[in-house]
């Protein structure tokens, strides 16, 4: 397998968990920035299609290794921020139940993709240290041989995610203390790391450069949930908005030369700062206008449009099999290379397929994902307490 550099959510929140102790006001702006985007299946449409659209570019990066993929849409920052909204909303519950809860449903997808990983790299010759516990509970790195990096490189994610989960319940109440100056001073862990103390170069400084990137798109999934952010003033949310992204844009082109390209994978500090700016704005779209059409709903002077029913069923099924998706893809997109140099000795292919082009790649490596969703999607439902089926 080859390497690639980094490219993934969970289930959409939902109004009936908002807080006891918030006021009138934010507890209606909650429940109306999500009432035109809710389906009769209580799922947030525009979460989910948020979510989907993330898992899409993640694969296509994946192929096409874009550099600009990440300014046009920073999928990881809106994976981060829909996770934190939905952590905010289930710490209506004891804390240790929500961890509880969101080990139990990430955990087995993760086993199942792992055994297939682990034991491909042993029977290559791989041999593990201590570290392999981290294939339990991938709080830590898990190791991994040069040949299957690029399987188990995307696992970062898994790791920045278990450990926001767990520092959830105390970063939550920090910020109910302060909303607007802890949101802010969010991004300050991943300028001191940038520009006061450097991190180490070992698995915890590369763990904790990761927390600090993507700190701030989580605490931006509180203030939406709480009702904060639709309670801020446009003016001040697009002029801050457009600083991040001025920043985080300006810094990714003047260290390109150091870091080789402008691809915010690469720059941690850009990256955190552009998807500040792009993720609170899209956050903020949906809460205004999601408020101002409930009101003219309820008025019955809007309705909803209607939509073909396969788009609405493919973000469907690609939130409800996300963790498969994202663990997957990567095995599926290093399959399709040997599949389609076999295409080459049909003259048939070779002579009316575009076997040489990238696009022809991401097509088949599509095709093998939906093959791996098939095969192992269920472990999902599984986790879930859920019937197990092959498509939701």
């Amino acid at each position: 397998m080859g390497a690639h550099s980094k490219g993934a959510g969970r289930r959409a929140p939902d109004v009936s968990g908002a807080r006891a102790d918030a006021s009138p006001e934010a507890t209606a702006g909650a429940t109306a920035a999500v009432a035109t985007t809710r389906g009769r299946d209580g799922r947030d449409h525009y979460f989910d299609t948020l979510r989907a659209l993330a898992l899409v570019r993640v694969v296509a990066y994946h192929v096409f290794c874009w550099p600009w993929a990440g300014l046009v849409f920073p999928s990881m920052g809106v994976m981060f921020a829909l996770a934190g909204t939905l952590m905010a909303k289930s710490l209506g519950r004891p804390a240790t139940a929500v961890i509880r809860g969101r080990l139990r449903r990430l955990l087995p997808p993760f086993w199942c993709w792992g055994v297939f990983v682990v034991v491909a790299m042993l029977l290559r010759g791989w041999m593990p240290g201590w570290q392999i516990v981290f294939w339990v509970v991938p709080l830590g790195d898990p190791p991994g041989s040069a040949w299957g990096e690029q399987a188990w490189e995307i696992l970062w994610y898994l790791r920045t995610y278990l450990w926001l989960v767990l520092l959830s319940p105390l970063l939550l109440r920090v910020f109910r203390l302060a909303p607007v100056p802890v949101l802010l001073l969010s991004l300050a862990p991943i300028v001191i790391l940038q520009f006061v103390r450097q991190p180490p170069g070992n698995r915890l400084g590369t763990g904790l450069l990761d927390l600090a990137t993507y700190l701030f798109c989580w605490v931006l999934g509180f203030a939406h949930r709480d009702g904060v952010l639709g309670r801020l003033k446009p003016a001040a949310v697009v002029a801050l908005s457009f600083a991040a992204l001025s920043y985080g844009g300006w810094y990714a082109f003047a260290h390109r030369a150091e870091y080789g390209t402008y691809d915010l994978d690469d720059i941690p500090l850009a990256q955190a700062f552009w998807s500040a700016g792009f993720v609170t704005l899209l956050m903020y779209v949906k809460t205004r206008v999601g408020a101002e059409s409930a009101g003219l709903s309820r008025l019955s002077l809007l309705r909803r449009p209607r939509f073909p029913r396969w788009p609405v069923r493919l973000v469907r099924v690609l939130n409800a099999r996300a963790v498969t998706v994202y663990l997957w893809h990567e095995i599926a997109l290093a399959a399709a290379v040997p599949l389609i140099d076999r295409f080459w000795e049909v003259p048939a292919f070779e002579a009316y397929l575009p076997l040489d082009s990238q696009w022809f790649l991401l097509g088949v490596g599509w095709t093998l994902i939906a093959a791996f969703v098939l095969l192992f999607g269920w472990v999902e439902d599984v986790a879930a307490r859920k019937r197990p089926r092959l498509l939701p």
